[in-house]
């Protein structure tokens, strides 16, 4: 792999100065304040500090937070924008993206802000022990998510040619640097780099709200999928599955599941795999991604009724979107309830599940021509959702099952846009305002690289129709 974009640019120093008006860089944000970087990791206490400073920038209303789950369907085909609405996120409804779209700012400046104090932690030169090394551990499995988050929202897709630009690599802490794109290629090699040192090094399950070892597995498995590296997908699924005594969502656990907003405490290995943190003391309050779903918030986000029709009326997961009127605008307006703590406690998102795991395992064990095995898996998770159905396709409508299973499953997760684009399908819109066929080689099917960091940053090329 390329050596060079590997030092922090203004993809960092920049970016420092988003998050608030005062100008201040990340570094010196808590856990930083007013002690120099270096100096910053002087013992495990400060790791740890540090490293529960990278999990809660995960939980900003620019990542996980809000925009990323959010924009992962409203982009494609699930969600669309009530006609009386708040006025955010209209450029993804109408598809009209621009170079200075802050949703896309927000991304690319707090993901590069996450992967500084990542670093931060990985690069402390302290002895590694078993505690240690668990936390340097987890560092690496977060920065693969930052850079998988990264690559997915500003890169053509690695299906279509992961020679193509991917994103600056930053391993290392240089301001005075101004690295170019590594490719598509490169950025998942350093992904999957982390992901096998993390797989090293955690020892120990924290719960869902950190990476463990099952979740690192279950995290490569879904970067083989998006790789199309079939074989690796279906033996990392098979290995969650089979091995890391996870316990799939069963149909009379569903509504309660979604109903809690809690993670899972250490041992209670039900469903999630990985989950962003929200609680009663730190949460984004208005900006907290329930906000835009819930009708007690701003409620703007509405599920489209094509996606509402694909669920059976036995289909648990049909009871989480509800026809309600919405004042002045849709009626009926199907309101999405997945989020549903608007006071107190918010509630976690969901990054990797052990559902998407078996849907996974099916989809790479089609593709590498063992159908017997795709309909199992297949149907072992439909039987917890909808009792009334079983498939027994074959070919290409087998496929074509997993994939409809896939949105169904993980609608509203923010994974359906990225979906579509790895496997180079048309966004066809059918709901809202603004129906429209958006085809793959539609140049706002990626991000545009903000223009303050092309400001800062001549050796950064803009991507394609931008």
């Amino acid at each position: 792999m390329k050596t060079r974009g590997k030092n922090l640019t203004a993809i960092s120093v920049i970016l420092l100065f988003i998050s608030g008006s005062c100008g201040k860089s990340f570094l010196d944000l808590h856990p930083y304040t007013q002690i120099p970087s270096e100096e910053a990791i002087t013992n495990a206490a400060d790791m740890q500090a540090a490293l529960n400073g990278c999990y809660a920038q995960l939980a900003s209303p620019n990542l996980f937070g809000r925009s990323l789950p959010l924009i992962g369907d409203l982009a494609a085909d699930n969600v669309y924008l009530s006609s009386r609405n708040s006025g955010k996120y209209i450029a993804f409804d109408q598809n009209l993206i621009t170079t200075n779209n802050a949703e896309y700012r927000g991304i690319w400046f707090d993901a590069y802000k996450a992967i500084l104090r990542i670093n931060h932690v990985i690069n402390a030169d302290l002895p590694v022990d078993e505690n240690v090394g668990q936390m340097k551990g987890e560092a690496y499995a977060l920065r693969a998510l930052m850079y998988f988050t990264l690559v997915r929202t500003f890169a053509r897709p690695f299906t279509e040619d992961p020679s193509m630009p991917g994103v600056p690599l930053v391993l290392t802490y240089n301001p005075s640097a101004r690295p170019p794109r590594n490719s598509v290629r490169e950025v998942y090699n350093q992904i999957t780099a982390d992901l096998d040192s993390a797989a090293e090094m955690i020892v120990s399950d924290k719960g869902s709200a950190h990476f463990s070892g099952p979740a690192v597995i279950a995290m490569k498995a879904k970067v083989s999928l998006y790789q199309a590296n079939y074989q690796s997908a279906f033996d990392q699924a098979k290995q969650v599955i089979e091995e890391a005594q996870y316990k799939l969502l069963l149909r009379d656990e569903f509504l309660s599941y979604w109903a809690s907003a809690k993670p899972h405490l250490p041992g209670d290995r039900r469903e999630t795999l990985f989950e962003v943190s929200a609680d009663e003391f730190s949460n984004a309050g208005s900006d907290e991604l329930g906000y835009m779903y819930h009708q007690a918030g701003y409620g703007d986000a509405l599920a489209g009724a094509s996606l509402v029709e694909l669920y059976g009326q036995t289909d648990i997961r049909a009871k989480l979107i509800n026809a309600q009127k919405r004042e002045a605008a849709e009626n009926p307006a199907f309101v999405v309830n997945k989020y549903s703590h608007m006071t107190g406690d918010q509630d976690d998102k969901k990054v990797i599940r052990l559902s998407e795991i078996y849907l996974i395992a099916a989809e790479a064990a089609f593709r590498l021509h063992q159908e017997d095995k795709a309909i199992s898996y297949l149907n072992m998770l439909v039987k917890e959702r909808d009792p009334g159905k079983k498939y027994s396709s074959s070919g290409q409508r087998l496929l074509d099952d997993i994939l409809l299973e896939r949105r169904k499953e993980l609608a509203f997760e923010g994974d359906r846009f990225h979906d579509l684009n790895r496997l180079k399908f048309d966004i066809i819109r059918k709901d809202g305002q603004h129906p429209a066929t958006i085809p793959f080689s539609h140049p706002f099917r990626i991000a545009p690289i903000p223009e303050e960091e092309r400001n800062q940053n001549q050796n950064i090329d803009q991507n394609e129709g931008y």
